[in-house]
């Protein structure tokens, strides 16, 4: 039997086994013998008071029940051969995601970035500061990672009925980010660590046969009989298949 708890504790106890597990049992009534596995699944803190808690949801696995460890790495198996490829446009979250999804569903992706990597969008980040130089293409705005690559590290999501945002949190924890944003109420990951996520996926992507572009920016989508069948690149190239537009909000030319 699986079960979730609620409890709160002061912080210095929120951080002990045996205190957690006190307070599971008094709360729940269920002895400690009978559970075999618990698992924090969300935390947050209460600080309206002068004296601070955390509250915490446990998972417990009752009696026979095992079945509250994480999840299974997701493993990507080798599209390169595969006979269905897809077109993203924009190398940001949505496109990043899009692609392993789509490695996922044995379709090879093909991403188009109209930005650069993470490593040279730092250096063109510099040159805004220090020269007042902006590179139009590469930026805050544009570029891997997209726009929250390098000017926050914040995860949050207002909508509970677009898929499984946990689903999404075990994904960046396993190409890098902390154990913490999996039961965090408010998870970060930290503007430091998102680059070295991002090349991360990046690399699967490749690695799995997928392909990404950077400096290609698509200016046009292809539409034959009132259906996109491909896109037009800046430098006049033209690559035909179904397209994803990832593009963020910021690429008002393309909308």
């Amino acid at each position: 039997m699986i079960e979730k708890i609620n409890i709160r504790l002061i912080p210095e106890d929120s951080v002990s086994e045996k205190k957690i597990l006190s307070e599971v049992s008094q709360i729940s009534g269920i002895e400690l013998k009978r559970i075999n596995q618990w698992r924090i699944i969300k935390k947050s803190i209460d600080a309206r008071q002068r004296q601070i808690y955390i509250n915490l949801t446990i998972l417990l696995a009752i009696d026979d029940d095992k079945g509250v460890g994480t999840k299974n790495a997701k493993e990507y198996s080798d599209v390169a051969n595969s006979k269905n490829h897809i077109i993203i446009v924009g190398a940001g979250p949505a496109g990043l995601f899009a692609a392993l999804r789509a490695i996922e569903l044995g379709i090879k992706p093909i991403i188009l970035e109209r930005g650069s990597d993470v490593d040279t969008r730092r250096k063109d980040l510099a040159n805004i500061s220090k020269a007042g130089k902006i590179n139009p293409e590469s930026n805050y705005c544009f570029g891997e990672g997209g726009a929250g690559a390098y000017s926050d590290g914040k995860l949050f999501t207002r909508s509970k009925k677009r898929g499984n945002v946990d689903d999404v949190l075990q994904i960046l924890h396993q190409f890098g980010a902390s154990e913490n944003i999996l039961i965090d109420a408010h998870p970060h990951i930290g503007s430091d660590k998102l680059p070295l996520i991002i090349k991360n996926i990046r690399q699967t992507i490749i690695k799995c046969g997928g392909e990404v572009h950077f400096n290609t920016k698509v200016v046009s989508l292809i539409i034959e009989q009132k259906e996109v069948k491909g896109v037009e690149v800046a430098s006049g190239n033209k690559l035909f298949g179904p397209v994803i537009l990832a593009t963020g909000h910021s690429a008002r030319d393309v909308y």
